[in-house]
């Protein structure tokens, strides 16, 4: 399973999660079957505000499932219709959300979850 999180700086698995999923410098992407970690520049860091390319900022990258400090209504719808689901941080730092979404500990986030500025 590929789990990505928004990150301002990378620090890998000590990165703290950024507060929003489209003005996020970067992704560090976890792939729990490969046990590997990586990082993924946005490619769509200016971008209009409400006009996110979710697929645009993972550089195409397909993920299972994202982690997110805060994300747009149409980010999410987006990212849902390719079948990513987004739930939202519970904690800083990537290795700490990773071990709560392996608990089944995140709250799936939905339309009414989303930021509405």
């Amino acid at each position: 399973m590929k789990i990505g999180f928004p990150v301002e700086r990378d620090a890998g698995m000590e990165s703290k999660v950024y507060g929003h999923f489209g003005s996020a410098p970067a992704f560090v992407v976890v792939d729990t079957e490969k046990n590997e970690v990586r990082t993924i520049q946005n490619q769509d860091l200016h971008h209009i505000h409400g006009a996110c390319n979710p697929i645009r900022a993972l550089d195409g990258q397909q993920l299972d499932s994202l982690v997110v400090g805060g994300i747009g209504g149409g980010a999410l719808m987006k990212l849902n219709a390719l079948g990513i689901r987004v739930y939202e941080a519970g904690a800083q730092k990537v290795n700490e959300n990773l071990q709560l979404f392996k608990k089944n500990s995140l709250q799936e986030l939905t339309m009414d979850h989303s930021c509405k500025a």
